[in-house]
C-alpha cells in the first residue's frame, strides 16, 4: 500500500526568508491596504483532476459578491475576489498564499482545494489572517483562525450508514480513494461506523490523482471479493473515470456504490451506465425537497441568463461551497468587527451566515446541517433520505 502523500513542512514552506519577514509584519502593514476595496484571496483549482469544480465554483463566488456588495460590502467596502490556483503542489499553493497577502493585501483567504494544499496555507498563513476551507473535510483540525464550511466525515456517515448501511444490511466493504490526507481520514471514521454496524473491510486502496489505467485492476480485485458495498473517496475526474470503468465492467448489478464526494458536476462525467446502484451523501443537491436551494437558484438565473443552464449544470455542493465562503466573510467580518484570529474564532461561534440553501450556523468552526442521502437516477439525483440537524463533533476551542 501507498504511503500517503503528505508533504513536509519544509516542502510547503520553501520560500524565502524575506516573505516570512514581510508576513510577521503584516498586521502593520495591513493598515496600507486598498481603504476602496475588500479583498478575498479565492483558491480553485485550475488544473489537474478537481478542476472540473472550477467553473461553477467561480460563478457561484461571484453571484456571492454581488449579493454582499448590494448589501454594503465588508467594512463598507466592495468585496473584489483575488484568485489562485489551488490545484498547484501545497509548497506553490503556500507561495501564492504569502504573495496575495503581502503583495495583493487580501484580508481573508478562502479555499475549494484538496487536504494537502490546506495544511500547506495553515501553515503559510499562520492564522494572520481568516482562512476558510469550504469543501467536504474531516473533524480534527482546529488551526488558529481557520474555519470549515463543508461536510464532515462523520456527518455523511451518520445518514450512510443510519439511511443505507443498516437497513439493507450491508455488511463486507471495499475502500478506494486517492492517496492524500482527506481520503484517509474519511476512512478512518468509516472504520468505526464499519465495526459498530458489525461489517468488515475486505479491501482498502488508494491511488495518486490522475492514474485512469489503475482502475481496470482494481475493478478487476474488487470482483474477486465481491463486497456488499464500494466506499469511494476519489476526486474529479479520478471518480468519473472509476465509476466508468466499474459500470462497464458490469459489476453494478449487486454491488452498491457510495461517494463522499459525489456531486452534479462528477455525475454528469460519469454517465448514466455508470451510475447504477450509486449514491452520495452530502449537504447540498440541486434536486433537495422541500424548496431548499429555490432562491439561490432564481438569482443564479437571474445573474447568468441565457447562459445559466450551463454553468448551473456545473454547480454541486463543491460550487456552492465558495458561494457560502464569501457570505461567511462578511458575516465573520462584521461581527468581529476586525480579522485578528483572536476576535475572529470568538465571533464565529454561534455565526448565522447565508448559504445556498438557507441560513447556517457554526460551531466550534465546523457547521452544524441538514444531510441528504441521494441515489443516482440516470445522471440525476433522487435524495431518498433527510436528517436534520446533524451535529458537526467538533472540539475546536474558540
Amino acid at each position: 500500500m501507498r504511503k500517503p502523500m503528505v508533504p513536509t513542512r519544509r516542502q510547503f514552506l520553501g520560500y524565502s526568508s524575506s516573505a516570512l519577514v514581510g508576513l510577521a509584519a503584516f498586521p502593520s502593514s495591513r493598515a496600507k491596504a486598498d481603504a476602496a476595496e475588500f479583498k478575498v484571496g479565492m483558491f480553485l483549482p485550475q488544473g489537474g483532476p478537481a478542476s472540473i469544480f472550477l467553473a461553477g465554483g467561480r460563478a457561484c463566488a461571484e453571484l456571492a459578491v454581488d449579493e454582499v456588495n448590494a448589501g454594503g460590502g465588508i467594512s463598507g467596502r466592495k468585496v473584489r475576489l483575488v484568485f489562485a490556483d489551488g490545484g498547484v503542489a501545497p509548497a506553490e499553493a503556500a507561495k501564492s498564499a504569502i504573495r496575495l497577502i503581502l503583495d495583493e493585501r487580501v484580508e481573508i483567504i478562502t479555499g475549494s482545494h484538496d487536504g494537502g494544499v490546506r495544511e500547506a496555507l495553515v501553515s503559510a498563513i499562520k492564522g494572520k489572517v481568516p482562512y476558510v476551507f469550504s469543501p467536504v473535510t474531516e473533524n480534527g483540525n482546529c488551526s488558529a483562525n481557520t474555519y470549515y464550511l463543508g461536510e464532515t466525515a462523520q456527518q455523511q456517515n451518520e445518514i450512510i450508514f443510519d439511511a443505507l448501511v443498516k437497513p439493507r444490511n450491508l455488511k463486507s466493504f471495499y475502500l478506494v480513494g486517492n492517496d492524500y490526507s482527506w481520503p484517509r481520514a474519511v476512512n478512518e471514521n468509516s472504520k468505526k461506523f464499519i465495526a459498530e454496524s458489525g461489517g468488515k473491510i475486505v479491501g482498502e486502496e488508494y491511488v495518486p490523482f490522475g492514474t485512469p489505467n489503475r482502475f481496470e485492476e482494481i475493478v478487476t480485485r474488487i470482483k474477486s471479493v465481491n463486497p456488499d458495498v464500494i466506499l469511494i473517496t476519489l476526486v474529479g475526474g479520478d471518480n468519473v473515470t472509476f465509476n466508468r470503468t466499474f459500470g462497464a465492467f458490469g459489476t453494478d448489478g449487486r454491488i452498491l456504490r457510495v461517494g463522499y464526494l459525489l456531486e452534479e458536476q462528477t455525475l454528469a462525467g460519469i454517465g448514466a451506465d455508470g451510475s447504477r446502484n450509486l449514491f452520495s451523501a452530502l449537504g447540498y443537491f440541486s434536486t433537495a425537497p422541500g424548496g431548499a436551494g429555490d432562491q439561490f437558484k432564481q438569482a443564479f438565473s437571474a445573474k447568468f441568463g441565457e447562459t445559466s443552464p450551463q454553468l448551473f449544470a456545473q454547480v454541486g455542493t463543491i460550487g456552492v461551497d465558495s458561494y457560502a465562503a464569501v457570505h461567511f466573510a462578511r458575516a465573520l467580518i462584521a461581527k468581529a468587527g476586525s480579522t485578528k484570529a483572536r476576535d475572529c474564532m470568538a465571533a464565529s461561534e454561534g455565526l448565522s451566515f447565508t448559504t445556498a440553501t438557507g441560513p447556517a450556523v457554526m460551531m466550534h468552526r465546523y457547521v452544524n446541517r441538514t444531510m441528504y442521502l441521494a441515489e443516482c437516477k440516470g445522471t440525476t439525483f433522487s435524495v431518498v433520505a433527510t436528517k436534520e440537524g446533524v451535529r458537526n463533533e467538533s472540539s475546536c476551542k474558540t
